[in-house]
């Protein structure tokens, strides 16, 4: 990684920097389509051909058998058992003050008008797999809808090289409260939450990080279903000034470079010194990484470190930036976050790391990225609710709104709107 001051930064190089690891699904969009084209036909024997193909097993039943996941905890390491259930008890505790009120208002003399809160019937998380198993993904979808009051929430998770889901994630799920569990992965468990099979339901929304072409499948059934919002590698921005813990910089850009090659970790800092000791610090702690490879690609790709002449510069570039995760490490760090209008979630403080909001803070983790922080919050109990509005008129509220009603009505040629009110009228005249 090089150090390079805000300023002199190259228009082409701030896009570049912008744009970061943005997914391109020209690659795949035309195999992600017929994938789903041929689920939303042919259902679960499409499913089982992709099975095969991708996966490499022959199954004839995807749903997890529910004795399998009552008896799963018994399988799993205690200590690992307690935290889960230690981490779902913070992320409930969090995601509970999320519910909105229901809410009425007196608009004018004789008319109402207010918001109720319901939640979706199903939802479908998808739990990703590959590089790793991720117990925590699976209590950040599965919890919120749950606190939400959905009835039916679906999980889909690729097979192992069996055909079959492991223990701890089965343990998880079934802490979080998920309802069924389905052993499919990949753009097929998209489609065939969206479109439903003869095994697997169609559900409301769709929710959960993957893969390219798991991420391309929820582009193309949105629409068909609600998605949560299209996730990309994770990312994270540091601001920091003098007053930062080099070492413990070093080691959040490093934890968040070791998600994946294309991770992106960013440093925006006031202090040239700073700079130089993450640099050091980096340099010394990558040599024992377990995921070095990983990590040294990644901060070779998407790590930079940035000068700014001061810290409301680096919040104007945290903003340009909208990262899915920010952290503020200087000495008055809430001061610096009145300026910061995007992002996915912020850590203040050099105590807070995102770890703790990855696992145990009970904030949810998944967030959007790319640059979507700017139109998106991330995951939430409100994902899961919809929020109609209720209305009601009396005669003298029905009187106040004639000349408005009618009028624009009338304006905009649609007389029948305007006689529906008319009509009304002359019932209580």
């Amino acid at each position: 990684m090089k150090i390079i001051e805000l300023k002199e930064l190259k228009i082409e190089d701030r896009i570049r920097l912008l744009e970061r690891s943005q997914i391109n699904a020209e690659g795949v969009i035309n195999t992600v389509s017929n994938i789903i084209s041929d689920i939303s036909h042919n259902g679960d024997r499409s499913l089982r051909y992709y099975s095969e193909k991708f996966d490499g097993v022959k199954l004839e039943d995807f749903r997890v058998p529910e004795e399998y996941v009552k008896s799963s905890a018994e399988h799993i390491d205690a200590k690992l058992m307690d935290n889960l259930l230690k981490a779902a008890e913070n992320i409930r505790i969090f995601h509970s003050g999320q519910i909105p009120p229901e809410w009425v208002c007196n608009v004018n003399e004789g008319i109402s008008a207010g918001q109720i809160i319901r939640p979706m019937d199903t939802v479908g998380c998808y739990i990703p797999g590959g590089r790793a198993v991720y117990l925590s993904t699976i209590l950040m979808t599965v919890i919120p809808a749950k606190i939400a009051g959905v009835p039916r929430v679906i999980c889909c998770t690729p097979p192992d090289s069996k055909g079959q889901v492991k223990d701890e994630i089965l343990a998880a799920a079934s802490i979080a409260g998920a309802d069924e569990i389905y052993c499919v992965g990949g753009a097929q468990a998209i489609a065939a939450m969206a479109y439903g099979t003869e095994t697997i339901p169609p559900v409301d929304k769709i929710v959960g990080p993957g893969n390219i072409f798991v991420t391309t499948a929820k582009k193309l059934v949105y629409g068909e279903v609600d998605i949560d919002f299209p996730a990309g590698p994770s990312e994270v921005l540091i601001i920091a000034d003098k007053q930062a813990n080099p070492e413990l910089v070093a080691l959040d850009m490093m934890a968040q470079a070791e998600h994946d090659p294309d991770a992106a970790s960013v440093l925006v800092t006031t202090s040239n010194e700073l700079a130089k000791a993450v640099l050091k610090f980096i340099d010394v702690e990558i040599k024992f990484a377990p995921r070095k490879e990983i990590i040294n690609e990644s901060l070779k790709k998407y790590g930079r470190i940035i000068l700014a002449d001061n810290l409301m510069e680096a919040a104007e570039f945290s903003n340009q930036y909208a990262p899915e995760h920010l952290m503020i490490m200087t000495e008055t760090p809430e001061k610096v976050l009145e300026n910061i209008k995007n992002a996915g979630s912020i850590f203040l403080g050099e105590l807070t790391p995102v770890a703790a909001g990855d696992y145990g803070s009970g904030t949810n983790h998944v967030l959007p990225t790319s640059g979507c922080a700017r139109f998106y919050a991330g995951l939430s109990t409100e994902s899961f609710l919809k929020k109609p509005t209720v209305q009601r008129l009396s005669p003298k509220g029905l009187k106040n709104l004639e000349e408005v009603v009618i009028t624009l009505a009338q304006y905009e040629g649609l007389y029948t709107h305007a006689e529906s009110f008319k009509r009304r009228l002359k019932n209580i005249k």
